[in-house]
């Protein structure tokens, strides 16, 4: 059974002390000591490194910020779209690189952007020419634009074959509408890096659905990767008050939210009475009680050798960072780090090999997992 009340593992914190009180820390596979790379940021969301070492990093009120030289760039990256929501946990959100930014310099950001009707998830593209996008378009809006703050998914992936994975919220008041490929809420888009529709995804040809979708029946959607070993997507995202789920995504699949939930209500209501139902896809793991994650990635660096090819995912709620072992489409272990640091938004592998994470708090913090020998 792939589901976590049937599965035997380990969940191991590391220690009781708060990490900012320790100078290095103790695990199952590696020792390792946090190393501060840049503080100041304003709820950072989402990192991504260029080729020669430097990153941009977004901060939720609507900058994006470089990191040059392995120092915080005073002045933030201009030409960002002036549509930017700023409420809630709306805002600047994800950005990725086109994987031929080194012959295009092409910087992908997602976004709440308002528009008719209120707001929604946007994906935007530019030009980096030092610290300016220049030729920005927008090649994504959500449909609808929706009221309220919530929800807005926002994570970004490209495939090998070069498409552009979309995460959509279900904006939390319209939940029900992820169980509708009618409409964008609470979905994964698979879009080409221009915008376009994919002729092979899965929904093309079919009337009134949206033909930017790949999956379907998400509730919010805040971590997601690609496997380079084996082409899988792997992603997360939050349940309700418990319920959190790890997915592996399949084109065309609906992963049942709200119909089927291993969560309820945050004022103790039922959501919905099944967690089972024939047509819609089970977690390869669920979480209960929530640890609201946020980020993920793969490790890919040789820094931590015996972390290779292992999953890392932070948690807002539980504020610490979660490496998951992985066995073909199987989740063998867990593994708690870094115990009461605060909440870890998002963890990335840098082009040095070491391990990346975002605190997102008002003075937030880009630090560095560097092994201790």
């Amino acid at each position: 059974m792939k589901l976590l009340a049937h599965m035997t593992f380990v969940i191991c914190a590391l220690s009781v002390f708060p990490a900012w009180a320790q100078d290095s820390y103790s695990s199952q596979k590696h020792d390792f000591k946090t190393v501060p790379v840049a503080t100041g940021l304003e709820f950072p969301w989402g990192i991504t490194f260029l080729p020669n070492g430097d990153a941009l990093v977004t901060e939720r009120e609507g900058r994006l910020r470089m990191l040059k030289d392995g120092k915080l760039v005073d002045e933030p990256v201009k030409g960002l779209p002036d549509n930017i929501y700023v409420a809630g946990q709306g805002g600047l959100l994800d950005v990725v690189l086109h994987p031929q930014f080194e012959a295009n310099n092409l910087v992908y950001i997602s976004y709440a952007g308002k528009g008719q009707g209120g707001a929604g998830t946007e994906v935007a593209r530019g030009r980096l020419e030092g610290l300016e996008l220049k030729d920005v378009e927008v090649i994504f809006k959500v449909d609808p634009k929706t009221q309220g703050n919530n929800h807005y998914g926002s994570r970004m992936a490209f495939l090998p074959d070069g498409t552009l994975m979309v995460t959509v919220g279900d904006r939390f008041s319209y939940m029900h509408q992820a169980q509708d490929p009618r409409d964008h809420l609470g979905s994964i888009m698979r879009i080409n890096d221009d915008g376009t529709v994919p002729e092979d995804n899965p929904f093309v040809g079919h009337k009134d659905y949206k033909p930017e979708i790949y999956s379907y029946g998400h509730r919010n959607v805040q971590g997601l990767v690609v496997d380079e070993a084996t082409g899988r997507i792997w992603q997360h995202e939050h349940g309700p008050k418990g319920g959190d789920e790890v997915n592996i995504l399949k084109a065309g699949a609906n992963y049942g939210w709200p119909e089927i939930t291993y969560g309820i209500n945050y004022n103790g209501e039922i959501i919905s009475d099944k967690t089972h139902m024939d047509g819609m896809e089970q977690p390869v793991i669920y979480w209960d009680p929530s640890i609201a994650p946020c980020g993920m990635d793969f490790y890919t660096g040789d820094k931590f050798p015996e972390w290779q090819g292992h999953i890392f995912v932070g948690a807002l709620a539980k504020t610490h960072l979660r490496r998951l072992h992985v066995e073909g489409e199987k989740i063998t272990e867990q593994e708690v780090l870094l115990d009461g640091l605060g909440r870890v938004r998002d963890v990335q592998t840098g082009p040095d090999g070491y391990l990346y994470i975002l605190v997102d708090a008002l003075d937030g913090q880009v630090l560095r997992l560097e092994p201790v020998k």
